[in-house]
């Protein structure tokens, strides 16, 4: 069976996770309730299937998609929902000014992107260190990736079986990154293919526009538990 388009979900249990922020000097914690999370980033064959689209510069239906935007990344987290009968997650709209905007319905059962608080904890599966296991066996960087996109699940998963956690291609999360002083920019997890050791650590954040796309940024899709 071709997995490239399988979207493959964990149950991730619930937690709490301290989040913080080497710029600021802050720390915050967040409780979380139990959810599920993409065993991969998204493939470029999947988001094929769903929207049409091949939006990439390395092409394989088994690279995670990237060249992708985080308006792309809800826009297809909406469109999976459809795609497999559940209630869209966000709520699109445009105002007088053309300006775009979206709400996240809570309640909805369909898929979304993850919060960062979500994604660290999931990434962390328990452990404690800044990675959950040698970096070398679980991500694709700077340092072992010939400088190239690689297959998904390529390398080992952590503790709760979510592969890519680190490197390969950062994720974007749901969450403004600090409004006062980036405005709209958007929170992105876990290091790249192109990037050095020290930014594939759990708690390593950057930012970015929500209308950017490059080619080492991808996403993964969650979904909230059952109530």
């Amino acid at each position: 069976m071709d997995t490239s388009t399988v979207n493959e979900m964990i149950a991730v249990p619930p937690g709490q996770v301290t989040l913080s922020d080497r710029r600021t000097q802050r720390s915050w914690q967040v409780d979380l309730a139990p959810y599920r999370l993409g065993a991969f980033p998204v493939t470029q064959a999947l988001y094929a299937q769903v929207t049409g689209a091949r939006p990439s510069s390395a092409e394989g239906d088994r690279l995670p998609v990237e060249g992708v935007s985080w308006w792309d990344a809800i826009r297809f987290c909406n469109a999976l929902s459809a795609h497999e009968g559940f209630t869209p997650a966000y709520l699109l709209h445009t105002d007088d000014e053309g300006v775009e905007g979206v709400e996240w319905n809570a309640a909805a059962d369909g898929y979304r992107l993850p919060t960062e608080a979500e994604w660290e904890h999931a990434c962390r599966a328990g452990t404690t260190g800044p990675r959950y296991g040698p970096l070398d066996d679980i991500a694709w960087y700077r340092g072992n990736s010939d400088e190239r996109i690689h297959d998904v699940g390529g390398k080992q998963p952590n503790p709760w079986g979510l592969h890519d956690m680190l490197g390969n291609v950062w994720d974007w999360c749901w969450d403004v990154y600090d409004a006062e002083v980036y405005g709209t920019y958007r929170v992105l997890r876990g290091g790249g293919w192109f990037d050095e050791h020290w930014s594939c650590r759990a708690s390593a954040r950057r930012r970015s526009h929500p209308s950017y796309q490059v080619d080492d940024v991808g996403f993964r899709v969650a979904r909230s538990a059952a109530p």
